[in-house]
């Protein structure tokens, strides 16, 4: 009882000093993204729910993901590239499997979220695919959290369409 109760105090401290961080971190970026409300996979998992992915940032590393992608990639914090990684997560099973066959309407909904034109979908996938195989392939895969997975592909997908697509994908 007496280690659950210093559990818990000890979370409850953590998260009113990353409340407070998220304040500075916020007032040094002006008009940026909170990073504990915006970005990391708080955000991406709770889009819509503020308490949520506040909570979810400080449970996970104590928002130092957060942090990071907010000073390092603001424009990952919002937006399509949060709505992608949210859509990912969310069904990841799904859209590895849509990859491997080259097509799918989990593919079509994810080349949709980063508005990118129907004639370009099918030169996306093609130029991802291998490279999703290739990391599935690896050793490590199988021992990797589905978090980590879903992160894994989303960097793959993200990266390839912001190199090389962006003209034919509205929100790149």
């Amino acid at each position: 009882m007496r280690t659950i109760k210093l559990l818990m105090t000890s979370v409850a401290t953590v998260f009113v000093l990353a409340l407070g961080t998220s304040s500075s971190v916020y007032a040094q970026t002006g008009s940026g993204p909170n990073p504990y409300r915006d970005c990391g996979i708080g955000a991406a998992l709770f889009p819509e729910t503020t308490w949520a992915a506040v909570s979810s940032n400080v449970i996970w590393d104590i928002g130092t993901t957060a942090v990071i992608s907010a000073t390092a990639s603001p424009e990952t914090c919002q937006g399509s590239a949060a709505a992608a990684a949210h859509f990912i997560n969310q069904t990841y099973d799904m859209v590895v499997e849509a990859t491997a066959r080259g097509e799918g309407s989990h593919l079509v909904a994810l080349l949709e979220i980063y508005g990118c034109n129907t004639q370009s979908q099918a030169g996306i996938v093609d130029a991802i695919r291998s490279d999703v195989g290739a990391r599935i392939a690896d050793d490590d895969y199988s021992a990797l959290e589905h978090v980590e997975k879903a992160e894994q592909y989303f960097l793959i997908l993200d990266g390839e369409i912001r190199a090389n697509h962006s003209a034919s994908c509205s929100a790149a």
